[in-house]
């Protein structure tokens, strides 16, 4: 009677898998929603204080607003290391978004994720702008004009503070 029973069970993990890959696209799909939903909420914000100051309203709608927590992307210094840190391993001069991806890959990010990308992007170029008046990258432009990023030669007066 037991060689009768099926089991259940695949080699392959192909119904988990299938499973999972379901999930993942559901919860993209819901993440996509609540980005959507908070920009409708920041606009629907933005359209109250318009009429309150239509109505006459000449307080500081600033001072309101409860107190956001500060999201620290990075401690002190770490973004520093982090683009020497790619840099040094590059081959060649990189642009400042892959500068930002790599760094994105490195802790655990997703660097397909544009808005994280972008944010990323515009502190790495902040970053790599303060690193080249301490000497410690320097700049070239490609053929398209665009910059890329190096680490610049070793000398006396490379000085990190």
């Amino acid at each position: 009677m037991r060689d009768t029973v099926k089991r259940a069970r695949t080699e392959t993990f192909e119904h988990a898998i299938s499973g999972l890959l379901e999930k993942r696209v559901q919860l993209f799909h819901e993440a996509e929603r609540i980005r959507d939903r908070l920009a409708e909420i920041k606009n629907d914000i933005g359209a109250v204080d318009r009429v309150l100051c239509t109505l006459g309203y000449e307080g500081d709608l600033d001072a309101a607003m409860p107190r956001q927590k500060r999201h620290v992307l990075f401690g002190r210094g770490e973004l520093t290391r982090a683009i020497l840190d790619v840099l040094r391993d590059a081959t060649e001069p990189m642009a400042t978004r892959d500068i930002a991806r790599a760094i994105l890959a490195v802790n655990e990010q997703d660097p397909r994720d544009r808005r994280l990308l972008t944010e990323h992007t515009r502190r790495v170029s902040k970053a790599l702008r303060i690193l080249k008046e301490q000497d410690a990258v320097s700049s070239i432009f490609d053929s398209a004009r665009n910059l890329r990023w190096q680490k610049a030669p070793i000398s006396k007066k490379t000085t990190f503070t």
